[in-house]
């Protein structure tokens, strides 16, 4: 039982050097206030509500706004990121994407397709697009199933060249990857059992045990709101898991009591179990992009230029993914597109 379980809490620091320390982080706190609110809450919403991330630092929240228009103009130019993946030689002549395997209709294997089921949905499509653009093969792309909180190790050891995985673009990791333009809109939702008195992200979630993925936005949100004071009472956060399926099954066993996560996910996971639903409305814009290494520019422009074609495209891009994997679990396409790309980094 959940009740049973050892809570473990932060320990007393002791000792007259934890207490200079102390004394030392309340002055630089109290230096840093001022600044923090002069440059408001740095969350990026224009709609009064949470933004479309959640940075920690006050660094990112200043230096970083509008995240999903952080990235580099498209263009069709070659470059050295994109001369070494076409110089691989013979089977490992191959696009190297870091994607999902669990995800219903984004990343997963079909298990009634029969024999060796291939990766298919929305992600693995965009993954083919960008293969076929860069080496003439849509099906020249080796797929690296990773967990959610490998991602950005993945691109920075290179054991990958991108990450098309349902990953949200915001300030924090900006730090870490590149992104490209933005090709999916979703925001954090809360899913629970349809017998659920949980009615969303409100108080009804007071005194809850709720599941996120080690490494997701839901858990920086849900972290960040906490701190600001925006949480109901006795929301419990330590249950993380490395994907967010795993999330699924805790809420299936009854290990926890909701699960949150982006909607566009939470949906797929409504349509796997009909005994659970999504509750309430989305309460942050997100916006999901392809992740790369910091100095792969020329990847990302020829990335964002297959978005664009892939969004032109109306026999087989954008809206023929969309329909064929996700309007069934979906509300609205109109509410899942991307803004039109705008581009702060033009060079």
């Amino acid at each position: 039982m959940r009740a049973g379980r050892l809570r473990t809490g932060l320990k007393g620091w002791g000792g007259v050097g934890a207490m200079a320390l102390a004394c030392a982080l309340a002055v630089l706190a109290a230096l840093l206030l001022p600044m923090v609110h002069a440059h408001g809450g740095g969350d990026g919403s224009d709609d009064g509500g949470h933004g479309v991330a959640h940075g920690s630092q006050a660094r990112a929240a200043q230096e970083c706004t509008d995240p999903e228009k952080q990235t580099l103009a498209p263009s069709g130019d070659d470059g050295p990121t994109i001369d070494e993946i076409r110089s691989r030689e013979g089977e490992k002549r191959k696009l190297i994407v870091g994607v999902d395997q669990n995800s219903y209709r984004w990343g997963y294997r079909d298990p009634n397709s029969g024999g060796d089921a291939e990766l298919e949905g929305f992600d693995i499509d965009l993954a083919h697009r960008i293969a076929e653009d860069i080496l003439g093969d849509a099906d020249a792309v080796q797929f690296k199933a990773i967990p959610t909180d490998q991602r950005i190790p993945a691109i920075q050891d290179g054991r990958v060249d991108m990450v098309v995985r349902t990953m949200t673009i915001n300030c924090d990791r900006l730090e870490d990857v590149a992104f490209s333009a933005p090709y999916f809109r979703t925001g954090q939702q809360v899913l629970a059992p349809k017998s659920s008195k949980i009615t969303g992200y409100d108080g009804t979630l007071a005194g809850k045990e709720i599941c996120t993925a080690a490494g997701s936005t839901a858990l920086s949100t849900l972290e960040q709101d906490r701190a600001d004071g925006r949480l109901p009472d006795g929301v419990d956060l330590r249950t993380t898991v490395p994907n967010q399926l795993d999330c699924l099954v805790r809420l299936q066993l009854g290990e926890v009591d909701a699960v949150v996560t982006d909607g566009a996910l939470a949906a797929s996971q409504a349509a796997q179990d009909p005994t659970v639903e999504l509750k309430g409305d989305a309460f942050t814009t997100e916006y999901y992009g392809v992740a790369m290494k910091k100095d792969a520019d020329d990847l990302v422009r020829r990335v964002n230029r297959v978005l664009e074609q892939w969004r032109a495209d109306r026999a087989g891009g954008w809206q023929h993914s969309y329909d064929r994997w996700l309007s069934e679990t979906m509300d609205d396409a109109a509410k899942s597109l991307p803004p039109t790309p705008q581009y702060l980094r033009k060079n």
